[in-house]
């Protein structure tokens, strides 16, 4: 979709793990994707980038499949590996004979229409996936709940392998104690931090957790919530967050670098994600693990799957303020146990580092070139 350095986000860090760690499982990666001339660059040829991310929508398709052509030139790839949908239906006629695997991130029009009110683009964007994953020979989902979700758009259940999200655990594994990582980010040495990476956009539950934290500072008086990320949502959580009077208690961090990230996890007492729909993985979940930082997560679609197997008490009961307050409060004073920083490192390393999940994407590569 676009290159992570350039547009942080979720799919994207996926991707640029993903191209870094296949080639030590035998796979040679080569790479289309929207953004400057700066990623060629840095990806040392790697990747290339067919056009600008804010380039007019025929431009940009024009673009790739001149750029894909190129590459068909050098040579025909043994498999296509397609990841945003929108890209990979212009393609897939050049390389008709190639088989083709779709790592399916999460349902683009219907996170399109959420709380939208034009219809009409979730409606076209449906059909542009409709016609795409159709066509995988194989398909890539983060987990059980989005294979259910994939089957929706007509795709056969026999073609779907689980692979979780992955995690760098070594970069995300710091060694800095709670005392350096706050001294680092200015925050105080005293109060609890709960702490949320979230895009502010309608789905991701942000105006229930500001809620919810209401409650939670009654029964945890120094309590501070703070949230990282950008959105279309960010002037009305601030004006919600005065009009509850938790101005000293809730802070929007706005964008956090990525170099920045695991302080930040580092930093906090917990983590939280409080997505109420369309939430495949939640690759949050895993860099806060990674970081040694216990994250309760909502039970929402994928998100249990990623926390159960380490502890059931991650998962909230329900969603919504109440739910999320009396977690977190819970949490807070000790009274709902989460794992350690121990557990949760080992955790996060032994599933979802990124050579494990990169060795599991390499298989479905090779079923999908082998199989009949």
């Amino acid at each position: 979709m676009n290159w992570f350095a350039e547009f942080p986000g979720g799919l994207d860090r996926m991707v640029d793990a993903l191209v870094r760690a296949l080639p030590a499982q035998g796979v040679t990666v080569r790479g289309l994707v929207a953004g400057s001339e700066n990623v060629r660059i840095s990806t040392h040829g790697t990747i290339t980038p067919f056009a600008t991310p804010d380039a007019p929508i025929l431009q940009r398709i024009s673009k790739l499949r001149r750029a894909a052509d190129r590459l068909r030139t050098e040579r025909v790839p043994d498999v296509i590996a397609a990841h945003f949908a929108l890209y990979a239906a212009p393609l897939f006629g050049k390389f008709a004979d190639v088989p083709k695997v779709i790592h399916f991130h999460g349902p683009w029009g219907d996170e399109t229409a959420f709380g939208a009110r034009n219809r009409v683009n979730a409606a076209v964007k449906r059909a542009i996936e409709r016609h795409t994953y159709r066509r995988g020979k194989l398909h890539i989902v983060l987990s059980q709940a989005f294979a259910g979700v994939l089957q929706r758009y007509g795709v056969d259940a026999g073609t779907i392998r689980i692979v979780p999200g992955c995690v760098d655990a070594e970069r995300f594994g710091i060694d800095v104690d709670r005392r350096t990582a706050r001294a680092a980010l200015g925050l105080s040495q005293d109060r609890p931090v709960i702490f949320c990476v979230r895009r502010l956009v309608p789905r991701m539950g942000l105006e229930d957790l500001i809620e919810a934290m209401v409650l939670v500072r009654r029964a945890v008086p120094e309590a501070l919530l703070a949230i990282a990320g950008k959105g279309p949502l960010a002037a009305a959580l601030q004006a919600l967050i005065e009009q509850r009077g938790l101005s000293q208690h809730v802070r929007l961090a706005g964008f956090v670098a990525d170099e920045a990230l695991p302080l930040w996890y580092r930093a906090a007492n917990l983590s939280v994600v409080p997505t109420v729909a369309l939430e495949g993985f939640g690759l949050t979940t895993i860099e806060s693990l990674a970081a040694g930082t216990p994250v309760l997560v909502t039970p929402v679609d994928g998100l249990p799957e990623a926390v159960v197997p380490l502890d059931p008490q991650l998962v909230l009961e329900a969603c919504g303020a109440r739910a999320l307050a009396a977690g977190l409060a819970d949490t807070l004073l000790g009274r709902r146990v989460v794992p350690g920083e121990a557990a949760c490192r080992e955790y996060a390393r032994s599933h979802f580092d990124l050579p494990v999940i990169a060795a599991k994407v390499a298989t479905v590569y090779r079923e999908a070139i082998e199989a009949p």
